[in-house]
């Protein structure tokens, strides 16, 4: 039996980087349903209905679109009553909308911080909350819910003084979470990606001396893809990972580790 039959899965920020990856792969792992949450505007629309053909030609998983912005707590409740109409219940959810505005700490503007907090953190949390209510309430209850956090969560970084803070929010969201409603059968856990190429960080490793400096200290000489991603968040969502919770899985190719 395939890792993620029959199960209902919400991904925020679908369309592209990571939560694609993680898409493709719940589908490959023959989930029943996927809701794929997104920005909405014209190029985030353009970018999911082409996810959802592609899904469409190598999978029977049943597909929903749910547009808006994270940072407002409304789009998280229109997520969640998509899902239950359409699915009936949510069995996992993959909170991974997030954005990175490469920025100098001593000049960058207060509007960069606030919004950087109000997708990444405060996003984060209203999805959570209310995957969560429904999670509880639901028969059978529980789930298992993946914050994906990043490396940038244990490290800092001299243009990241306002994401990395974001990141370290939802490793400890994830914690608390754990604790909070296990007693529910929830699980909570924390993916925390090293450098993976995305649109997130496109114009960042266009600089070809960066890029060339960021392969070289991964211990397994690449970067990383959303897909390399993707396999470890199905497992925390799988039943082979039942018994984890409050945990954070390093996925970096070695890069953490290598200090020299």
């Amino acid at each position: 039996m395939s890792l993620a039959s029959n199960k209902i899965v919400v991904i925020t920020g679908a369309s592209r980087g990571i939560g694609r990856g993680c898409a493709l792969e719940f589908a490959r792992q023959s989930a029943h349903g996927l809701v794929l949450h997104y920005y909405g505007d014209a190029v985030t629309k353009e970018e999911v209905q082409t996810l959802e053909t592609e899904i469409k030609g190598f999978s029977n998983t049943q597909v929903t679109s749910v547009p808006g912005d994270i940072a407002d707590p409304l789009t998280s409740k229109k997520i969640v009553d998509a899902a239950v109409a359409a699915f009936g219940r949510i069995d996992v959810l993959v909170s991974n909308a997030g954005i990175c505005p490469f920025a100098e700490f001593l000049t960058m503007p207060l509007e960069t911080w606030e919004i950087t907090r109000k997708v990444n953190l405060d996003g984060s949390f209203y999805i959570v909350q209310a995957v969560a209510n429904q999670m509880k309430t639901q028969v059978p209850q529980g789930g298992s819910i993946i914050g994906i956090s990043s490396i940038s969560a244990l490290v800092g970084g001299e243009l990241q003084c306002h994401y990395t803070p974001t990141k370290a929010g939802i490793l400890s969201l994830m914690q608390s979470c754990a604790v909070a409603l296990g007693k529910y059968g929830i699980r909570a856990n924390a993916i925390l990606p090293g450098t993976i190429a995305t649109d997130i960080n496109k114009e960042d490793l266009a600089d070809t001396d960066k890029r060339e400096s960021m392969i070289k200290r991964t211990a397994l000489g690449r970067l990383g893809t959303p897909s390399d991603i993707a396999g470890p968040v199905v497992f925390l969502a799988s039943d082979l990972a039942r018994y984890v919770t409050g945990a954070s899985l390093l996925v970096d190719g070695g890069l953490f580790v290598n200090l020299q």
